[in-house]
């Protein structure tokens, strides 16, 4: 019985098979692809699964699919756990260089608010003819593709819910797994030409963090929240109308951390990090092509904008010039223009922070570093440019203790006090403090860098009083001296006055 079950099986089979080698070999294309197109309207009306695929590029020009990256990156994080065959693949600018993820024709399930999906990878030939199983080499015309296969009846909630969650959530572990960089802007000789770019980056591996940050711990709880506010303000910033983008101004004296804190921003945004050169860009127009080409998530900095271009004193100069009736030669001003290495103006920056195309792309951080805020213009750092004014003032005791715990290990002490009254009573800046705290050789202990400490401070203490005191006995003999001449002048005064009054009585 068995026997002829399986005769007749096979018999059929061979019809079937001889069938479709008639049907292939003398039948026109047209004709066969009309009867498979009808073929396949007659198998979706009984098949009750819909197939989604996301081809691995994209478009005219074969540019690689962001989305076929973000579903990737996605089921890499997913399948090495679940699936049975996998490839291992060295991905470029990434923590973790070794990526596994599905080989090719494997299938996993996932789950999403209960509906269960079906994700495969299929690797298909153009040109199957060309196909050379001894190769060791791929073939150029294999076209790789991932395939979401899923009941009907839970149709809008993948095309609507799940396609976008996967979408983000595997941009967000891309962003999260990449080696943050740090990018400085070329000359703009260099902009055009193979493989020319307007940015240079190396990779960013600062070791600062708000941990190992020196400051007051109050305040530095104060900016970690601002940063997790604004980095979750995508829909807040969108409802008032606003750009996303926040501006952080960081002035204080020398060593104070400024360089430092935008490192702990950096790594704790998980964004990449833009130094932006003023003296290497020649005018505003150049300045604008370099914010098109910073992307979404980045913060772009300008350190020590004082010093970077005379902008804040244009204003003043445009002033004087309108107020001065005396015609400027033209040859001369000619030569004034052209020695200048740049002409960003001060218009032109303000119109970086906060024009028009400061608004493509978002959640960008712009940063300002000055150790003088006096000598910026008000327009400059008003709110709505820089938003946020933090102030790196001189070391604290709660700085102290962070660079005391990251330098020596120690959390307490019995010198611990003598050191809180000591920066109560002198100025002392965080870079200092770390110096004199790191042990120089292996002999000096805990206690030792301590006492040497101690000893920096006591001795900064007596050069700031000794200055001190010669500038308030300056001051005074300036005093004494203006006293003087004001006196002279009083009787230099009086004596015309007598002067005149003989003149008016009539005597020679």
């Amino acid at each position: 019985m068995m026997g002829e079950l399986w005769t007749q099986m096979g018999s059929l089979m061979a019809t079937v098979v001889f069938m479709y080698t008639i049907f292939e070999k003398f039948f026109p294309p047209s004709f066969r692809d009309r009867v498979q197109a009808y073929a396949q309207k007659v198998t979706n009306h009984f098949n009750p699964y819909i197939q989604i695929t996301f081809p691995e590029f994209s478009g005219e020009r074969l540019k690689k699919s962001e989305a076929y990256n973000a579903i990737q990156t996605y089921l890499s994080a997913n399948s090495s756990q679940r699936a049975k065959r996998l490839k291992a693949e060295v991905v470029k600018d990434s923590q973790s260089p070794l990526v596994l993820s599905m080989d090719d024709n494997e299938e996993i399930t996932d789950e999403f608010q209960g509906v269960k999906v079906w994700w495969s990878a299929n690797k298909v030939s153009s040109n199957p003819q060309r196909y050379n199983p001894f190769s060791y080499y791929g073939s150029s015309d294999e076209k790789r593709f991932y395939k979401l296969t899923f009941h009907r009846s839970y149709r809008d909630i993948i095309t609507m819910s799940y396609i976008k969650h996967v979408l983000d959530e595997g941009k967000e572990i891309e962003m999260t797994n990449r080696q943050l960089k740090l990018y400085t802007n070329n000359p703009s000789s260099g902009w055009y030409g193979y493989k020319q770019s307007k940015w240079s980056h190396i990779v960013f591996e600062h070791p600062a963090s708000f941990e190992t940050l020196a400051m007051d711990q109050k305040r530095k709880q104060d900016i970690l929240k601002d940063l997790a506010k604004f980095k979750k303000g995508k829909e807040y910033y969108s409802k008032i109308g606003k750009a996303w983008k926040r501006g952080y101004l960081l002035y204080g004296p020398p060593g104070t951390g400024k360089s430092t804190m935008i490192a702990a921003i950096a790594k704790f945004m998980n964004y990449d990090v833009y130094d932006l050169e003023l003296t290497a860009v020649k005018d505003n127009t150049e300045l604008r092509k370099l914010l098109i080409e910073t992307p979404s998530k980045s913060i772009t900095v300008i350190e020590d904008i004082d010093c970077s271009l005379d902008l804040t004193g244009q204003r003043k100069k445009k002033k004087e010039e309108v107020e001065s009736d005396e015609p400027k030669d033209p040859m001369r001003k000619n030569e004034e223009e052209s020695s200048k290495s740049s002409k960003v103006t001060l218009s032109g920056l303000l119109n970086f922070i906060d024009g028009i195309w400061s608004a493509c792309g978002g959640e960008r951080i712009i940063i300002f570093t000055t150790n003088y805020v006096e000598k910026l213009d008000p327009a400059l750092i008003r709110r709505g440019r820089m938003d946020k004014h933090i102030e790196m003032s001189y070391c604290c005791f709660d700085a102290f203790k962070v660079l005391a715990k990251n330098y020596l290990d120690v959390e307490s002490h019995l010198l611990f006090g003598r050191i809180e009254r000591l920066l109560k009573e002198t100025e002392m800046s965080p870079a200092d403090v770390a110096e004199n705290l790191m042990p120089k050789s292996e002999d000096e202990d805990v206690e030792t860098c301590l006492e040497n400490l101690i000893m920096a401070i006591e001795k900064n203490k007596e050069e700031k009083a000794k200055k001190k005191a010669e500038e308030e006995a300056h001051k005074k003999l300036e005093e004494e001296k203006a006293k003087e001449e004001s006196i002279q002048n009083e009787e230099r005064d009086k004596e015309k006055t007598r002067e005149n009054g003989v003149k008016e009585n009539g005597f020679c």
